[in-house]
């Protein structure tokens, strides 16, 4: 409607006075129009939808006014959704197999909004804290990029990343949109999960979509849903006990909520996640929290999407061996189903960095456990060598380990192995290969061996790998419990 001619129209026939209840009236009606009906943000241009499933599409409307959907992918099928009392709806569409550009039209009573540049391929949520947030235009440079930003342009990768936001209830949209990689998009994109999507392109020939929420700083409990709590009273006091810090909220749930909950209609393929330098006060905790995490992550998107995180690396500022036994709880969480972890204590430039500048890395080996576990791709052998036993003779110990070949060392010998006896005073042992590929180590501290640890402390670095280039990761044999 044009408000010039309708004022005009309307003072031939109302007095002066009645004009302010006329505009009144316009600028009510205009703003019910605009508002009538809406998107979530993140179905919007260039989206990824994840292919060859039904997909959930939803938004806001007027009570009585059908909203109708065509897909470009089979624009016979005109799907309808009534909107309920609160002006919500919510419908679902059949996706096709990887491809596009497509568009998606949703015609109202009072709208008809177009999406363009729609793909059909594979969608990823990249979470967790500052290392995972870590990405190309950060001050401290990354080491192992190269030319990766001006060779970023690729119509068929693109990111939805999300901003820093809080809430003490849950949020059912948030603001952002979805950039298709270029060398001017890029820049701001985790590294991680950066090279995690490309190559999951190459591989796979496929569209990628990659959801960026991430948070330095934070910890395990913001990142909870709410019901996860209410259906676990002793997780639910580890959380309202935690301690207030000046970087981050750390109440339960209060980043899940504005920065999580917003995207659980929206069909994904799986999770990859970095976090846990947040929860180092009190390690002994992670383990449950983390699996309340993953479980309730699962439950409100409705599937058991495959989960894959990065066991945290080494660095010489944490408090006592705390970051050993949270890395140790972190690898419990690997009894839950469709569960992976990465070692990455290889990775560190400077152990006195909290921040280590080789990312690319962490990527890859996050990809490759999603391509071999998640899409069968061959000729990837993802798994790191661990702990499998031990046997002890004398003053000896003999150490075996499932792994993928035999073990070899980067150093003149093996170095972070401890020994302790019966009182559980670890001391630093000598460590032999074997020909069978197992290790000895024997302490002159340590007469009668009870217990071993390798790499069980803040900050040492593996120099022992497999075939494949994978380092083994940390382990102990005592049940030693954390003491702060």
């Amino acid at each position: 409607m044009n408000i010039k001619r309708f004022l005009k129209a309307s003072t031939n026939i109302v007095p002066l006075q009645g004009l302010g209840v006329i505009i009144m009236v316009f600028i009510s009606i205009s703003a019910s129009a605009q508002w009538a009906f809406r998107l979530p943000s993140i179905i919007s241009n260039h989206a990824v939808f994840q292919q060859s499933t039904d997909v959930k599409l939803w938004g806001w409307a007027q009570s009585g006014s059908t909203v109708k959907i065509s897909c470009s992918w089979n624009p016979t099928d005109t799907v309808k959704a009534e909107p309920r009392k609160d002006w919500t709806w919510e419908t679902t569409v059949k996706t096709p197999k990887a491809g596009g550009p497509y568009s998606i039209t949703f015609i109202s009573s009072t709208q008809k909004v177009t999406i363009n540049d729609i793909m059909i391929g594979e969608v990823w949520l990249c979470s967790g804290q500052s290392n995972m947030e870590y990405a190309f235009n950060w001050e401290s440079k990354p080491i192992d990029v190269g030319d990766a930003v001006a060779q970023s342009a690729n119509k068929e990768l693109r990111f939805f990343q999300l901003s820093h936001t809080f809430s003490i209830y849950p949020k059912d949209n948030i603001e952002g949109e979805w950039k298709v990689s270029s060398p001017e998009t890029t820049p701001s994109m985790s590294i991680a999960g950066y090279f995690f999507g490309k190559t999951l392109n190459e591989k796979l020939h496929v569209p990628v979509g990659m959801i960026a929420s991430y948070w330095g700083g934070t910890c395990v409990q913001s990142w909870t849903p709410g019901e996860v709590y209410q259906q676990n009273p002793a997780l639910k006091k580890l959380a309202e006990d935690t301690k207030p810090v000046n970087w981050a909220p750390v109440a339960p749930s209060v980043i899940y909520n504005s920065m999580m909950n917003p995207l659980t209609k929206y069909k994904i393929a799986g999770a990859i996640w970095y976090q846990g330098e947040g929860n180092t006060g009190e390690p002994q905790n992670y383990g449950s929290l983390f699996e309340g995490l993953i479980t309730g992550w699962r439950k409100a998107f409705g599937s058991e999407f495959p989960f894959y995180f990065v066991q945290i690396a080494p660095w010489s500022g944490y408090w006592k061996n705390s970051s050993a036994y949270l890395r140790e709880q972190q690898e419990s969480v690997l009894r839950l189903p469709k569960t992976g972890m990465i070692g990455v204590g290889d990775l560190v430039d400077n152990i006195k960095d909290i921040h280590p500048r080789i990312k690319k890395e962490v990527g890859m080996r996050l990809v490759n456990l999603a391509l071999k576990e998640q899409y069968g791709v061959d000729g990837i052998n993802p798994y790191f060598p661990h702990f499998k036993s031990i046997s002890i003779k004398k003053d000896k110990v003999n150490i075996s380990f499932t792994t993928s070949g035999k073990l070899t060392c980067k150093a003149k010998t093996p170095a972070n192995f401890q020994l302790a006896g019966e009182n559980n005073q670890f001391y630093p042992a000598v460590a032999k290969i074997e020909k069978n590929g197992s290790i000895t180590i024997s302490s002159k501290d340590v007469q009668a061996p009870v217990n071993v640890r390798y790499c069980f402390t803040n900050d040492a670095m593996p120099d022992l790998f497999d075939v494949n280039g994978l380092p083994l990761l940390p382990f102990r044999t005592d049940k030693v419990e954390y003491k702060p």
